[in-house]
């Protein structure tokens, strides 16, 4: 009696079986509540009319379950294309300050503002398109360079993947693949170096083209070769977008248009490179501590 028809029955339900496991999964996620409630009344944005001036008025903001004030009367404006850099010790609120500007957390005091209009007036969905994100740990998939790229566009056509490479400084290293734009990078990118990883996600934050743009440390984890080709691809991202950089090396902000220096989640200084510089406080004490060499230990 002849196997296969048995054995392709069973492999055909041990898939059916996958695929259920699968749908459930999928419909549990679906059903879980938004993490942000949009109210009734909320404004849909239109991106042609949005202008991007950003502007944080008494923020303040804790985790929920703690007692720790992480933010405290934050208030500052960013203007349309004003590239706004932060800076201060680890665990001083400035990634906590980007994801309330992004509202991925409301704060419980005080209010963001986008063209003078709360956040929380704006449906959420149409705020988080006009936000293009660049953290220091990537997010790729097992895919195509072409796939990883044209996830910040639904419907992008080849020209505009490879137009977005260009402007990113990737297209070159892309084009020296056996498959070029086809070429599968593996789980998280693990094909690429982490340098080529950065330059996939600046072009895929190119071609989203945003109008709000965080950065946060994304050249953090590159050696001083990759950190020049990124800071070049950057630069053109940040392109007439209002921007606000996490930096870890302070040397890649000091073009910034203004500087905030933050400590356990207030604002204590503020101002641009040359400013802080003369105002012999905690900016200037950062940047010597990293631009000059400490003795090593005998």
């Amino acid at each position: 009696m002849p196997v296969n028809p048995l054995a392709l029955l069973a492999q055909s339900a041990t898939g059916f079986q996958n695929g259920l496991a699968g749908l459930d999964r999928v419909l549990d996620l679906m059903g879980e509540p938004t993490e942000l409630e949009t109210r009734p009344d909320a404004k849909r944005l239109n991106a042609d009319e949005v202008r991007g001036r950003i502007t944080l008025q008494g923020v303040r903001y804790q985790y929920p379950k703690t007692d720790k004030v992480v933010l405290n009367d934050i208030t500052f404006e960013a203007q349309p294309g004003e590239m706004i850099a932060f800076v201060g010790p680890s665990g001083a609120g400035k990634t906590t300050l980007s994801n309330v500007i992004a509202r991925f957390y409301d704060p419980i005091e005080g209010s963001v503002q986008l063209d003078g209009v709360d956040l929380r007036d704006i449906q959420i969905e149409s705020y988080r398109r006009l936000l293009g994100i660049v953290e220091q740990d990537i997010f790729l998939f097992d895919g195509t360079i072409a796939e990883n790229i044209a996830y910040g566009r639904r419907g992008a056509s080849q020209q505009q993947i490879i137009n977005a490479a260009r402007q990113a400084n990737a297209d070159l290293f892309i084009s020296e693949f056996e498959h070029g734009y086809q070429t599968l990078i593996g789980e998280r990118g693990v094909k690429l170096s982490g340098g080529q990883r950065q330059r996939i996600a600046i072009a895929r934050a190119l071609l989203a083209d945003p109008r709000i743009l965080i950065l946060d440390e994304a050249t953090s984890n590159l050696d001083s070769d990759s950190e020049r080709l990124i800071q070049s691809s950057l630069q053109e991202l940040m392109a007439g977008r209002t921007s606000f950089v996490i930096a870890h090396r302070l040397s890649t902000i000091a073009h910034a248009d203004r500087i905030l220096v933050i400590d356990e989640g207030r604002i204590i200084e503020q101002g641009t490179h040359d400013e802080l510089l003369a105002s012999s406080g905690r900016y200037r004490d950062m940047v010597e501590l990293q631009t000059h060499r400490q003795p090593e230990p005998a």
